[in-house]
Parts: C-alpha cells; structure tokens; sequence
C-alpha cells in the first residue's frame, strides 16, 4: 500500500511467467529465460552506453515542473523493454542543481527517489538551500528524476483521475459481504483500465527497470559509479541495482528499508504493514491522551479512540463539507503513522470537530481538485509495478481469509491496504518472480541503511533483512521512534551519520544506534493558526 507515498511519506497465485533478470542466469534457467535474461543484460549496456555518449542536456525546466532556478531540468532516453534496446524508447525527465562548493570539493551527483512506486523526486533539488543539507549540496549536484510512467515520464493512467478521487467514501474496518463485492468490481475494472490504457507496455513498469533505467541514468550523469539515495520502495530497487551492479556503486544510502526478502514481495510485506500501522495508531492515541488537556479526546488511548470514532460515525452519517466522509478521515489519519509532525494538526482537526468547527478537518482532509492527475498517476504506476514484480493471489478467497484474521488484531489499516493491491489478484500482465537480493563479501562497497524503530510504513525487520543481504553494510537505528524517512530530518544524530558517510564514506564497524528525535509539542488551534505549516498532505 502507498496511501501516502508508500514504499512516501507511504500499505499477494495464478499462472506465472518467469522473469528475467539482468545478471547471468542461475544454472537449470529455462533457454527462454536464459536468452531473454542475456537480451536485457546487453540491453542495459547498450543503453548505458548510447545515455553516456549522449548525456543530459540542462536548461531552464518546463513550466510544469513549477521548479524555479537554480534547478534546472533535462531528459534522458531509456528501453521500453530491454530485452528490445534498439526498439520503442521512453524519456525521463530529470532535475539538478550543481554543487555549490568549489570544483575541488566536487564528489559527483546525488541521486534520490523518494519511494512510492510512483513518485518523483523531480524537486528533491530544492533542498541543496535547506540547513542541514548544505555542506552535502556543498560537495554534490543534487539530482532527482520522475521514474518510468510518472509525471512527465511516459506517463501512466488507470482510470479517470476525477472518478479515482472521487469523495466522500466510506472506509469500514470490518466490511459487509456487499462492500467487498464492489470492492471486487472495482479492483477488477482498475485493473482492465491499466491493461487497456497501457497496452503490451504495461509489463514493462516494473523495479527491475527502474534499477535498469538508475544504470542509464548513471552513464547519462557522467558518473563511473553510482552516489544514490533511496527512501521507502526506493530501498528496494536501489537493493536491485546493488545486486545488478554493485562494481557501479560508488555510496548507497537506504533510508527507511523495505524487505527485499523473496517470499515478502509484495503480498507478505502488505500484511506486515498493516500490522505495524496498527501499533503506530496506538503511538498517536497515547500521545493525544497525553496531552488531554489540550484536544480533550480522552485522557487514555481507548478514549482517544472513541472520539475518532465518534467523528467517522458523524462523517458517515454527513460528511463534512459534503467531501469529507470516514474514508477521507481514514487517509488523513494514516499520515499520522508516517510522521509525528503531522499528530498537532490531526489532533487540532478531530479536536476541533467534536466542537462543531469542522473547518480544520476539511482543510486537511478533502481531496484537492488540483492534485487528481497526480494522486492517480502515483496510484497508477504504484498498481502497475507492484503487481508486475511479483505473484500475487489470484483466488479471493485467499484475501479474504488474510485480512479477515489480520483485521481482527490491525483493523485500523487492513482492509484499505487490501483494497488499495487488490488489483493484483485480477492483474492481466506477466508477472515476475522477485530477484535474491543479495551481495558476496567484497562485491559492494559499504552502505548506509536508516531505520525507525517503529517506523509502520517499512517494519524495522526489513531493515535487518536487508543488512544481512547486502555484505558490508551498516545500520543506524533511531530508537523508539517511528517516522518514515529519517535521512535529513529532525534526528541530529541520524544527520551526522549521513553527512559521515556521504562526505567521507566514513560509517560504524558494523551498526549504531541514536536516540529518538522529540515528540512533537501539542499546538492548539490559535497557535497552530499562527505558526508555520509543515505539509498537511505527504
């Protein structure tokens, strides 16, 4: 599930068509598979080599992008498929800002994908001006890119984006048997919407290619080797490109890690997910009940937890705004599982309703028009490659079994997160089998993995399955803490082990710990109102 730029800031057999993998096929590969793996292994290279010749022209970036200078903005070219170089290409659009230091300091190009599937990064240059990323931007141009089918790169679309934000909706923790019949006409229409607008390129949105399309990249930058860092689902990609060609990686930072494990791609690392959300609710709820005296919600969890209940019971009955109904509330509130710095205002909102002003709620909570082609772009792209990547269930039944048993125990997020993949049980292209994400002692320089304690969006454990896969690398866990993405954030000493790292390739023997940044303050709605806003929406 990515509801808020999943793995972003974020939640499963049927006839398989065995992929192929840019490495040199294990022994008793199938000759289709071998010969096909070899294509997209030479596909690669030629495309590298076609992207380094031509390189990345920079200029003024198209009004779009609504990038100011000094970034600016170019495309680079990539195979739709890779087994077929010479065939149809795709362009991606990418952003930089060159380094700010003298040429001396220069150490090459940062590149950065902030997750999703689905999401771009094309104003991740804006923070070479921010504090804590200066003395990086000092000695890197800082580079984001749109990914294969998002934004302006070979755009994808599902379905309508009017209809795909269309609100209220209702979001039931434990669904009536009719409610999952439409959600099951639904998900099945989804997925003929992507088969038919995509067409035979559908099958070609995958993580694979976006580990293959980041080795072009790297050729059309200039760089020998790679300088990357990837938060959420880009952990695992960037894990593919560590596999593919980790003589190409030059840094690596892993920032908040899904877990690459075959057998967890992506319908197992689905059901964790919504197990985690759950033990992150409760973390808001207790810090609300701390702060009664502020949001009078209750002074314990449980009380908490009837309020919001109180309000999604109000919503279903007349949403607010005519917008605003127990789905909204739901996709709000879920964004206080990625980041604490959203609990003030969240709390503020529900506070604020039970009082009769419902207008913070709405604020908050109601879809933007302006932003409906994106949310379905992202949505698009997140369906295409996480039901490509890997088998899923094809038997409903199956569902329906896991996130019955899961809701019993997890019911805040289960069944949106079941919905939100449902798609992939009625999927009309090829599936993959995942890549063994894994390095041989030696093969890869170190890498840096950060990690949350209590991060809900990617569980901790991904992180360790990660480290034991990738030889050589260090993990830095914030403890008890569980925002998502801590590289740059408000940890000082999850800072300085990035900075140590991307500056001077220097981190622990083997792994460190920091302690967790401060709980948020409880803000009111007067001084809310009058201080400076963190993204309501992330």
């Amino acid at each position: 599930m990515r509801a808020v730029a999943k793995y972003g800031a974020v939640a499963s057999l049927s006839s398989l068509v065995l992929t192929t993998f840019a490495v040199a096929p294990a022994d008793g590969a199938t000759a289709t598979t071998t010969a096909t793996a070899s294509a997209e292994f030479h596909g690669t290279a030629l495309a590298a080599g076609r992207a380094a010749a031509a390189g990345i022209t920079f200029g003024r970036c198209p009004k779009a992008e609504m990038l100011p200078a000094p970034v600016q903005c170019g495309t680079v070219e990539v195979p739709l498929d890779y087994a077929a170089p010479s065939g149809r290409r795709i362009t991606l659009t990418v952003s930089r800002v060159r380094a700010s230091g003298k040429p001396a300091e220069r150490q090459g190009a940062l590149v950065y994908n902030p997750g999703g599937p689905g999401a771009s990064s094309m104003d991740f240059p804006l923070i070479a001006t921010r504090a804590k990323w200066k003395r990086i931007a000092r000695a890197y141009d800082i580079v984001g890119y749109s990914p294969r089918g998002v934004g302006r790169s070979a755009p994808l679309s599902c379905q309508d984006p009017d209809d795909f934000t269309k609100a209220p909706t209702l979001a039931p923790s434990h669904p009536s048997p009719s409610y999952k019949r439409e959600r099951i006409a639904r998900a099945q229409a989804y997925a003929q919407g992507c088969a038919r607008n995509a067409g035979p390129a559908l099958r070609h949105y995958t993580s694979l290619n976006n580990a293959r399309d980041l080795e072009v990249l790297r050729a059309a930058l200039g760089e020998q080797q790679l300088t990357f860092m990837g938060a959420s689902y880009g952990t695992y990609f960037g894990a593919l490109y560590a596999t593919l060609f980790p003589s190409h990686v030059r840094r690596m930072v892993f920032d908040s890690a899904v877990n690459p494990a075959e057998h967890q791609v992506w319908y197992r690392n689905n059901l964790d997910q919504s197990l985690a959300f759950e033990s992150r609710w409760g973390d808001f709820r207790a810090w609300v009940a701390k702060h009664d005296a502020t949001y009078h919600l209750g002074a314990t969890p449980e009380e908490v937890s009837h309020s919001y209940e109180q309000v999604r019971a109000r919503l279903a009955a007349e949403p607010a705004g005519g917008r605003v109904g127990p789905g909204q509330l739901h996709a709000a509130f879920l964004s206080a599982g990625y980041y604490d710095g959203v609990w003030p205002p969240r709390a503020t909102a529900l506070s604020e309703y039970l009082k009769g002003n419902a207008k913070p709620l709405i604020d908050q909570a109601a879809p933007k028009p302006g932003q409906a082609r994106e949310s379905e772009n992202g949505n698009a792209v997140y369906t295409a490659v996480m039901c490509n990547d890997a088998p899923w269930p094809t038997d409903w039944a199956v569902w329906d079994r896991d996130n019955s048993d899961l809701a019993r125990l997890a019911p805040f997020e289960t069944w949106d997160n079941a919905w939100m993949n449902l798609p992939c049980a009625y999927w009309l292209a090829p599936r993959q089998q995942p890549l063994d994400v894994r390095t041989k002692k030696g093969a890869l320089p170190p890498t840096l993995i950060l990690a949350a304690e209590r991060d809900a969006a990617t569980p901790y454990e991904g992180a360790r399955e990660l480290s034991r896969r990738l030889q050589g690398s260090v993990l830095i866990t914030e403890r008890d803490a569980g925002t998502h993405g801590i590289g740059g954030g408000s940890n000082d000493c999850v800072n300085a082990h990035l900075e140590n790292y991307l500056l001077h390739g220097k981190t622990p023997v083997r792994r460190a710990e920091c302690a967790p940044h401060p709980e948020p303050d409880p803000v009111s709605l007067d001084r809310w109102a009058a201080q400076p806003k963190p993204p309501l929406t992330v």
